[in-house]
This record gives C-alpha cells, sequence and structure tokens, in this order.
C-alpha cells in the first residue's frame, strides 16, 4: 500500500516523462468539471454509489477518449468519423496510453459465438487438428476453416453449421383447428393490420376464411401454410366506419414462409422470440448437432473428434492433451500453446465451461472474465485497461484468483482502471479514485483520488463508511421467519445437476449460493422458474404468481428505455395530447412517440443516434446531425407541457420527474417505486442500451413493486446486488424484505455474504463449478451453513455473520 500522496514513479515503458493520466474539466453526463490526477502502471479503483458518475469519468471520458486517438491514428478516413462518434466533454486528458475496455455492457455475442470463439481457443484447436490430428487412409489434410461450423468449408451442408434444424407443422402454425381464418386459426401469423392484410389477400384469392379451418379441404390448408409461392393481388378492403380505405396491392406469404423469415432476419428481439413459438427444434439429421461436414468428422486427436473435445468441460481438455504426447515438433507447439491459453480461463475459475457452449447462454460475468483472460495471453503492454466491475458473478473464493490476474496486468507494464463496488478489490488498489457524494445530479465531484487508506478521511463518502466503519447493524436484529410451505424439487437432471432433490421454503427469504458455475443459475432460473410456473395452474398451489428479475437488457436498441418499459411512456404521451397546441393540431398520443413516422426526426428515425459503421472496428453511435439527439421534429418539440417539450421530458431524471409530475397519480406511483429502489439518478429517456445489467434488472423490480398483489408471489433474482454500491444494497435489501414481510417469497442466487448472511434459508451448491457442482453441500439458516465443514461458501459466510448483523431491512 503506497501511503504517500504520490503514485510510485514511471518505470520508463517508452512514455517517460509524466507519470500520471491528468484529467481536466470532464462534462461527460454528471461530471462536473472535473480535474484529476491518476498514476500510471498502477491498479485504480473507482468507486461511488451507483449513478455518481465514476463510469462516466472511467468510461465516459478516460476510454471515450483513449478511442477517440486511436481512431485518429489508425487511418485519415476515421478521422472523418471522430466529429460524428463525438469526442467526450473534457478540456484535456494529457499522459493517456491507448485504451483496451471490457465492460459489462458490451452488446451481447450473437448465437453463433461461443467460449472458443471468444477466447480464440478454438483456432489453436482447429490448428492442431489440421497439423497433428489423425485422418483416415488416403484422406487428404485439411485447411484449420474445415473444422469451423461458422465457415462455409466446415459447416454441416444441412444445417448450415448451428447442429440444430428449425421446423414448423400445421400443429404448431394452427393450435386451434375450430377456428376460421377471419378468427385467427393460423396464430403464426402477425397481428394488427399486417394479418388483416394477409386474411384480406385470402380472401381475394378466393379462400373461405369463415370456415372453421378443420373443414377446408386438405390441399388449400397445405397450400395457405406451405407455399413459396408469393402472388400479388388488388385488394378492396371492406370500408370501416371511420375511414376509407383504398384498393392496394397485397403480397401473399405463407404462415411458414413468415415464421422462417421473422426468425432468421427479423432485428426484433421480441418478434424472433414470438416466431420461435411456432418451430419446433430438432438436431440436424445429418450431422447429428455436431455442426460439422462428415469429412472434419472423420479426423480425430486423442481418439476424440473436435466435436468431442470442444465438449469437454476446460479442465478436462488440458487434461486429454496434459496426457497425449503429440508427434512431431509443429504439434508440440500447438498443443502446448492450446494448454497455455486454458490456463489464464481455468485461473479465473472458468475450468467448467467448454469451447462449445454458446456465449448467449454465459452470465456478463463470465462473459467478461473470459475477455479478460484473452488479454493475459496477448501480451500487450504499456496499455490502459478500463474494467466493469470485474467480479459482478464472482464467489468470494473466485475473487482472489481475480486479484492475481489484475496484478499481473499491472506487472506486465499496463495500467489498469476497475470501475468496482466489491470492498476486497476497493482495498487491494493502489490508487482510488472516489466519486459521489450521491447520484445523478447531486454526484459528479471526486471527493478523493489517492490511496485508499487516505479515503477514511474523507466524511462525505459513501465508501469510506463502508471500508473503514466498523459494521453497525443495518436494522433491528435478525429473526428467522418460520416458513409457510415448500417447493420440492426432486430428481433434477439439467446441466450440471444430477438426480438432485431440492426444498424451497415459501413465505421466507432464501439466498442459493455456490462458486461459479455451481449450477445456480440452472437450479433457481431454470427448474424451479419452470416447476413453478407449471404448478401455478394447479389448485391449491399456493404461490399464485411468479416473477422473475433476471439482468437481461429491457431492450436491445436505443429504442427501448426506462419510461418505455415502465409503462410511464404512455402516462405522458396522454399528457401532451392535452396541451393546447396539440388539441388544436388534433395530435394523438402517437404523434409523440418517437417510435412511429409522424412526430419522430426521420433523419435517425426517432433513434436519437445514427449508427456509424467501422472498418474493422464494431460499429458505434453518433448523435443524430439533424435533432441532436432529441429524437423529436421541430414542430412536435413546439408542443410544451408545463414549460417543458416532449424531449426536455425524457431528460429529466427519475428525481426531478418525481416532483415534477408529483399530482399526476398514473405518473407517481411508477417514479416512486424507482427512486425507492435507488434508481432516482437514472434519466427517464436512457437508452437501454446504456445500462447495466443490474439498472436493468432493478427497473423491472421496481415495475413489479408498482403492482401491488395480493396473491401469493415468489420472486426470483439472480445476483440483485450486482453492480451495486454497499450503501445501495442496503436500499434494495429494505425492499426485498418488504415483500417477504408482506406475506410473499423471495430467492436470490447471491454471492454478496452480507446478503446472504441476513437471509432466513441457504442453499450451497458446488462443492467446485461444472462437473466438481451440481451438488447441494449444504443448505439451512445462516448460521448453519456456516458452520459446514465441506462448504467453500462457509468460512466467508462465517465471517460476515461475525462482524455483525447484515442488512435485514
Amino acid at each position: 500500500m503506497h501511503q504517500s500522496t504520490e503514485p510510485r514513479t514511471d518505470h520508463g515503458h517508452g512514455h517517460g516523462h509524466d507519470p500520471y493520466v491528468r484529467v481536466r474539466g470532464a462534462r461527460e453526463h454528471n461530471l462536473r468539471g472535473v480535474d484529476v490526477d491518476i498514476p500510471r502502471d498502477a491498479l485504480t479503483v473507482f468507486t461511488g454509489v451507483s449513478g455518481s458518475g465514476k463510469s462516466s469519468l472511467a468510461f465516459g471520458t478516460l476510454y471515450a477518449e483513449a478511442q477517440r486517438r486511436y481512431f485518429e491514428s489508425v487511418a485519415p478516413y476515421a478521422r472523418r468519423l471522430i466529429h460524428q462518434v463525438g469526442a467526450p466533454k473534457v478540456d484535456s486528458v494529457t499522459g493517456l496510453p491507448p485504451a483496451v475496455s471490457l465492460e459489462q455492457r458490451r452488446s451481447s455475442p450473437g448465437s453463433r459465438s461461443s467460449v472458443g470463439t471468444v477466447t480464440l481457443l478454438s483456432n489453436s484447436l482447429r490448428m492442431l487438428f489440421s497439423r497433428a490430428g489423425t485422418y483416415p487412409p488416403g484422406a487428404p489434410r485439411l485447411d484449420s476453416d474445415a473444422f469451423s461450423p461458422n465457415t462455409a468449408a466446415g459447416a454441416c451442408p444441412s444445417c448450415h453449421g448451428l447442429g440444430r434444424i428449425h421446423r414448423t407443422s400445421e400443429e404448431l402454425l394452427v393450435p386451434d383447428p375450430g377456428l376460421s381464418v377471419r378468427e385467427g386459426a393460423i396464430a403464426a401469423w402477425p397481428g394488427a393490420w399486417q394479418g388483416k392484410n394477409l386474411r384480406d389477400i385470402l380472401e381475394t384469392l378466393g379462400h373461405d376464411v369463415d370456415r372453421p379451418w378443420r373443414e377446408l379441404p386438405a390441399k388449400d390448408r397445405e397450400w395457405i401454410l406451405f407455399t413459396e409461392e408469393q402472388p400479388v393481388v388488388t385488394v378492396h378492403p371492406v370500408r370501416d366506419a371511420d375511414r376509407i380505405q383504398r384498393p392496394y396491392q397485397g403480397t401473399y406469404m405463407s404462415a411458414h414462409r413468415y415464421v422462417m423469415r421473422t426468425f432468421s432476419d427479423s432485428k426484433s428481439a421480441t418478434l424472433r422470440a414470438r416466431a420461435e413459438k411456432f418451430l419446433a427444434d430438432a438436431p440436424c439429421p445429418v450431422c447429428e448437432g455436431r455442426r460439422l461436414r462428415p469429412e472434419a468428422l472423420a479426423v480425430t486427436f486423442a481418439g476424440r473428434t473436435v466435436a468431442e473435445l470442444a465438449a469437454l468441460a476446460l479442465t478436462d481438455l488440458d487434461a486429454v492433451l496434459a496426457a497425449t504426447p503429440p508427434d512431431g515438433e509443429a504439434a508440440r507447439v500447438l498443443a502446448d500453446d492450446l494448454r497455455a491459453r486454458i490456463a489464464p480461463v481455468t485461473e479465473l475459475g472458468l475450468g467448467y465451461l467448454s469451447l462449445d457452449r454458446t456465449a448467449p447462454t454465459l452470465s456478463t460475468g463470465e462473459l467478461q472474465r473470459l475477455r479478460l483472460a484473452t488479454q493475459l495471453r496477448s501480451g500487450l503492454f504499456g496499455v490502459v485497461y478500463v474494467l466493469d466491475e470485474p467480479s459482478a458473478g464472482l464467489h468470494p473464493a473466485d475473487t482472489e484468483a481475480l486479484l492475481g490476474v489484475l496484478d499481473r496486468l499491472k506487472e506486465a507494464g499496463n495500467t489498469v482502471f476497475v470501475v468496482e463496488h466489491h470492498l476486497d478489490v476497493v482495498r487491494h488498489a493502489d490508487w482510488l479514485v472516489d466519486v459521489g457524494p450521491l447520484a445523478g445530479e447531486r454526484g459528479g465531484r471526486v471527493l478523493h483520488s489517492g490511496p485508499p487508506a487516505a479515503l477514511a478521511d474523507v466524511a462525505d463518502s459513501a465508501t469510506a463508511r463502508h471500508l473503514f466503519a466498523p459494521r453497525e447493524p443495518a436494522g433491528p436484529a435478525r429473526t428467522v421467519r418460520t416458513p409457510a410451505g415448500e417447493v420440492h424439487l426432486s430428481g433434477v437432471d439439467r446441466h450440471n445437476l444430477r438426480d438432485l432433490d431440492a426444498r424451497f421454503p415459501l413465505g421466507v427469504f432464501t439466498a442459493v449460493t455456490g462458486v461459479s458455475g455451481s449450477g445456480k443459475s440452472t437450479l433457481v432460473g431454470q427448474v424451479l422458474a419452470r416447476q413453478v410456473d407449471e404448478g401455478i395452474a394447479g389448485p391449491g398451489f399456493p404461490v399464485r404468481r411468479l416473477v422473475e428479475v433476471d439482468q437481461k437488457p429491457i431492450g436491445r436498441t436505443p429504442r427501448s428505455n426506462l419510461a418505455t418499459y415502465t409503462g410511464l411512456f404512455d402516462v405522458v404521451r396522454r399528457l401532451f395530447t392535452q396541451a393546447p397546441e396539440a388539441r388544436a393540431r388534433g395530435w394523438k398520443a402517437g404523434r409523440f412517440s418517437f417510435n412511429v413516422a409522424g412526430g419522430r426526426c426521420e433523419t435517425c428515425q426517432g433513434e436519437g443516434f445514427v449508427s456509424v459503421e467501422l472498418l474493422f472496428l464494431p460499429s458505434t453511435y453518433a448523435p443524430c446531425p439533424d435533432c441532436g439527439g432529441a429524437r423529436y421534429n421541430a414542430e412536435t418539440l413546439e408542443v410544451r407541457y408545463r414549460g417543458l417539450d416532449i424531449a426536455e421530458v425524457l431528460a429529466l431524471t427519475v428525481e426531478s420527474a418525481a416532483r415534477f409530475f408529483a399530482d399526476v397519480p398514473a405518473a407517481a406511483r411508477s417514479l416512486r417505486a424507482l427512486e425507492e429502489i435507488g434508481l432516482g439518478y437514472l434519466r427517464l429517456g436512457q437508452p437501454a442500451t446504456e445500462l447495466s445489467g443490474g439498472e436493468a434488472q432493478r427497473i423491472k423490480l421496481a415495475t413489479e413493486l408498482q403492482r401491488v398483489r395480493r396473491d401469493h408471489t415468489l420472486y426470483l433474482l439472480d445476483e440483485p446486488t450486482t453492480g451495486l454500491h454497499p450503501a445501495d444494497v442496503r436500499v434494495l435489501l429494505r425492499q426485498l424484505h418488504g415483500l417477504v414481510d408482506a406475506g410473499h417469497s423471495v430467492v436470490v442466487v447471491e454471492h454478496d455474504m452480507d446478503v446472504v448472511a441476513g437471509a432466513d434459508w441457504v442453499i450451497d451448491l458446488g462443492p467446485g463449478g461444472g462437473a466438481e457442482g451440481g451438488r447441494i453441500v449444504a443448505a439451512g439458516t445462516p448460521e448453519e451453513v456456516a458452520g459446514s465443514p465441506v462448504s467453500r461458501t462457509a468460512p466467508y459466510l462465517a465471517r460476515a455473520l461475525a462482524s455483525g448483523p447484515a442488512a435485514a431491512g
């Protein structure tokens, strides 16, 4: 720990002179002209309550500025893009090396990416098969591309390398054959005018849309559902009472064609998910789900195909490579390289993952640690790594390995910036930048920049209170609640859970713990959720409603935001239609939506951003040149409600909006729920793409909390404290314990031992991850589990229990 206020001097990695990164006048988001000096070649942690501005400083300013300089140095073509991408709002940043960002919020990878592609381990394995595999007699050597399901050379031609094929059937497309087409027999068709349009076309083509489906001739049913033809006809719509519709040219599309096209091409996750309901998913009959061409599957290494090795846990793959001395120098070098790349992944506690595990099934924490492990092997030095909560999803036992990895990045001559709440990571820092004191408009100042120990003297700092203060009880001493029943799961077989029996008490607060990959999310998010969902329909089942609150984004594009998700936007648009200017112009609520033509800015189609495509780099968003990010056209912005236009209302924080709409009950209720859960700093129109997983989860929870329920509800939460400062964890826990006190049940998957210590019941899975996990190691009250001699969670839980009662609400 450096007690001096000056960090250690530069070790001369070619960027000599000034050993500091110096920021002057940073004004990104809520930062108030921040000046701060941060040492290079050190591990610096940025702390502060949620929404204080720490990410605006670390990512919005430092990383954005490093990225901008990188673009400038790349090529003249990139310079044109820089004014589009926009520079961060800052007067100057000096001493900043190029940066690599490892962010939780990075867009989620597609279904073809996997652990192997994210870590580049697949490349090494394919090279090994190409050069050192055992080929059938007389077979030509294959290029490494032939072992990848993502290339034309390797993909099984039948399923295009996906391993599964999607089929539809009449039963799926028409669930109720007693209905006529007009009554909606073809459930797979789109709703609203598009579906009506297809019905009108069928009628114009001479089909009977009023007879029950099952009475139509078989060949007509077949044609309506499966034809590849797309006839164009002139439709004369039936006149509606309120508007006259002109005849139009309509193109027919069969239900099968519509479903397949929506599933494969639609950009909307909602539409894709809806289409998937009408598809049956089966292993590809040609490659039997192995995704590759037969000639690639004929090559083996250590007696196994590339698909078999890719399906092994990394620790097992490593053991196979260790036990098989390859023939020849080239093969040995390739095998050693593969093992050297697997090592940092297993060190970060991810040895239970297999190369073929698809990226969308990984948690944000797992994905970020995979990228971190890959960076460790890259051999870069003299750069800045900016990490967003690398401890997310980590069991306390795995946090120690993470600290070792951060130290190695620093020792290789890099500067490491980490946005983090986990107190063990904060204590480990060389330098601490604490931002606050509160969130949103009441944050945005640097309270401390210096060695961690010196933070103790900063009175305003919420971080200091938790880092140094003896733990004061956050509420009355905990009394363990008595369960009001239970849900019993027996013989569970899924992923790494093998023939598992589990009891979940109801009417209490239950925490499910265990190291990464032990099976917690599978048990709670898949098995328990499904069983309860099926049980709800049954008589006498105590739970009447299931609410799953996960960390998946509330939307994948800037179109989704806090206001649209919570339903607040509908209320706001109705208020705007009552303004005198809107009435005079006859404008309805649709005029104030940025998702439909009319009121929105047409240049960016209401996104407020235009996408800038960059060669070789991920595409990035820039503010729209016409509306400047307001999303609406000039005429729409002429309408004001209480002095603000619609764009200005969307720019309000939840806290300001709560005051602005205090006398509008429909708005006030949902704003109050968001404030009570600690999200007062978010802007109403903040795009979903800018929200962290933890923020998305808390928005979903607030949306639930504003619907007061009488019926017994089971709430399932996956790591609800992710991204939360210890001060915010208390706010959240008060809400969750309040739900239990109101007669509901709460089950959380959690690594924060203070939360676990305040639970009524704990179920600990393990003992390890992957094949080493999937068993219940201990179950009982926190005190009982803390006393378990075999649980890896026990010693950490015991420490939390010993240091005073945790937040009980």
